[in-house]
């Protein structure tokens, strides 16, 4: 049975006033429908970049895939033209952001953000985009949908505002739910709860989810397998139980004693050394 998505030897660059600087270098994986693809690892790996390259939005005049293919439903995306990436992007292949609090638009209604992506990717009429709206909202648990509906992102909370965003990602049932960084801007109370609902959408709607993280206590929370990166490269893939209980890579192990827990004492673990790229 064929991958719903397949990264082959991803290449991604940015030309900066110093150079070229490679961010993602010869990255592979595979995603299959209804799992979970946990990417970990530190900031500046190139997690963010690898998913970013998959739906199509890398800054346009300084980033450029060098090479590889990102095969999704037997279609090379790297090779389609803006035009039709728009066709995929949020309607098969849509994607939350890291911060709530500033991805959405300030001056627009909540109904009116989550309306434009449906309407754009279905022709229809402006009071069946609204019912699809407020049932959004109440799939990702906001309460009193038809009146929030109306209101601004400065009257929700963080919490509230991500699972905005979470209706936002699902306007157009897509087939894969890239998370980038889901928690990072919210309290441990609410991340648990952020964390629940994606799986519980998962659940009933099918959708494959890339969550990309430095958090292992969320892998371990949601991922079925996990690709370990570091400086651009996927060092170590596996299971979680793999991952956790049976590290092959130095970098996978050093990641794992840096987490701390109610019984360290002392310093925390760090990873010694230069970045060995």
């Amino acid at each position: 049975m064929a991958h719903l998505l397949e990264v082959k030897n991803l290449h991604v660059s940015f030309q900066t006033y110093a150079g070229k600087v490679q961010a993602v270098r010869g990255v592979s994986f595979s995603l299959d429908r209804g799992r979970t693809l946990a990417i970990v690892g530190e900031s500046g790996s190139g997690k963010s970049v690898t998913s970013r390259s998959i739906i199509g939005l890398l800054p346009e005049k300084t980033a450029h895939i060098d090479a590889g293919q990102i095969i999704f439903e037997d279609q090379d995306l790297v090779s389609l033209s803006e035009r039709n990436m728009r066709h995929i992007r949020g309607s098969e292949i849509s994607m939350i952001f890291q911060d709530p609090m500033t991805a959405l638009n300030p001056t627009m209604t909540i109904g009116r953000q989550v309306i434009e992506g449906v309407r754009h990717h279905h022709k229809i009429s402006k009071s069946k985009a609204r019912d699809r709206a407020i049932e959004l909202l109440e799939l990702v648990g906001i309460p009193h949908a038809d009146m929030r509906y109306r209101q601004y992102p400065h009257q929700f909370s963080g919490g509230m505002r991500q699972r905005v965003m979470i209706a936002l990602a699902l306007a157009c049932d897509p087939k894969i739910l890239i998370a980038d960084e889901p928690t990072t801007a919210l309290d441990v109370t609410i991340q648990a709860q952020i964390l629940q609902l994606l799986s519980d959408i998962q659940k009933k709607t099918g959708t494959a989810i890339i969550l990309i993280t430095h958090d292992l206590g969320v892998v371990a929370h949601m991922a079925d397998s996990v690709a370990v990166m570091y400086a651009g490269k996927i060092v170590e893939t596996g299971t979680v139980d793999e991952i956790f209980y049976d590290p092959r890579h130095p970098y996978n192990w050093g990641l794992l004693r840096s987490m701390p827990d109610l019984e360290t004492k002392g310093e925390l673990v760090s990873i010694p050394g230069p970045l060995l790229i």
